[in-house]
């Protein structure tokens, strides 16, 4: 700036102010200092500019793994809404594991964001206390019980419950699910699974345990061993509703590989609406979560947090509505 002041034959401030679009300069002086400033090939470094006025305009994201097309489709959701109300948006993995999901809110912190959207998946009500942040913090899925911060999520339980009537409409009354966790019902799989048996007992069905099928991660070869193993049981189904897409088109794979026909068989459902069950074969029916609109409030609310008054309000909690999507995986008529 010095070097743009010297060439311009002006002061420092005058330079400061032109940059900064202060209106009382003359068009003649803001003329020669921007031409200063192309013959220098002068830029501003905005990340100095914003620390001296205490904002970086970098949101904080923390996901569980970007290679789940889920979190990276929701990413994407939230790097445009970030960059429509002027911020930027730097991401860490947490690799669905309790003590970096813990670290990751601390660890981010230290990288001069203003705020962090947080995706955690393996932390629970002991660890409330690490919520408790002195900036601003939404957290996304399943609520956090005692949990001061934002939160936005959707109805895992209604979504499934719908998901499952959708078969059980079709007539279907043998019904797979794929997802449960190994160690017992947490978070969003606990959800999920609420919402299966709550469709189920609607039409008067009992739970059949042989057709509750566990997956210890929801990655499509998750999804393949499942469906090896139910159609190794022996157990009669006719329909499959699983905890994500990625379970989903790994059932599907070995439901094709064992001759299962979709969905004469065997309907698949699915859950996420990820842009790879759109182009499956047969297309995934499956349940939306609508990122866009979870990834729009979760901005929204982080950023006005941030720029909005220092007092510190009751914490929101948002929730977003859902979209049953039927495609060919379901569509037996």
């Amino acid at each position: 700036m010095q070097d743009v002041a010297a060439l311009a034959g002006v002061s420092v401030k005058t330079v400061s102010n032109v940059l900064a679009g202060y209106e009382h300069v003359s068009e003649k002086m803001r003329t020669r200092v921007m031409d200063a400033v192309g013959e220098l090939d002068y830029e501003i470094n905005v990340s100095a500019r914003n620390l001296r006025v205490g904002s970086t305009k970098v949101l904080g994201l923390a996901v569980p793994e970007l290679s789940q097309a889920y979190f990276a489709e929701l990413a994407d959701a939230v790097i445009r809404a970030a960059g429509a109300r002027g911020y930027t948006v730097l991401i860490e993995q947490t690799i669905v594991d309790r003590s970096a999901e813990i670290t990751a809110v601390s660890a981010m912190r230290r990288h001069s964001i203003d705020g962090l959207i947080y995706s955690p998946l393996a932390i629970g009500a002991a660890d409330v206390a690490q919520l408790d942040v002195d900036f601003p913090l939404v957290v996304l899925g399943e609520r956090v019980e005692g949990s001061r911060a934002d939160h936005v999520t959707m109805s895992n339980v209604q979504a499934m419950r719908a998901a499952t009537t959708h078969v059980l409409e079709l007539g279907r009354r043998r019904i797979a699910v794929i997802g449960a966790q190994p160690d017992g019902p947490v978070g969003t799989a606990a959800s999920r699974l609420r919402g299966y048996t709550e469709a189920l007992a609607e039409f008067g069905i009992a739970v059949d345990p042989e057709l509750v099928v566990t997956a210890a991660l929801w990655h499509r070869t998750y999804g393949v061993e499942a469906m090896d193993r139910l159609l190794a049981s022996g157990v009669d189904f006719d329909a499959v509703v699983c905890f994500n897409d990625a379970l989903a088109l790994g059932a599907m794979r070995s439901l094709h590989k064992h001759g299962r026909r979709i969905p004469a068989d065997v309907i698949v459902v699915g859950f996420d609406d990820i842009e790879d069950s759109a182009y499956s074969t047969p297309s995934l029916t499956t349940v939306s979560p609508q990122r866009d609109e979870i990834a729009r409030r979760a901005v929204e609310i982080l950023v006005d947090r941030i720029e909005g008054d220092a007092v510190r309000t009751e914490p929101q909690h948002v929730e977003t509505g859902y979209l049953l999507v039927a495609r060919e995986s379901s569509s037996v008529g």
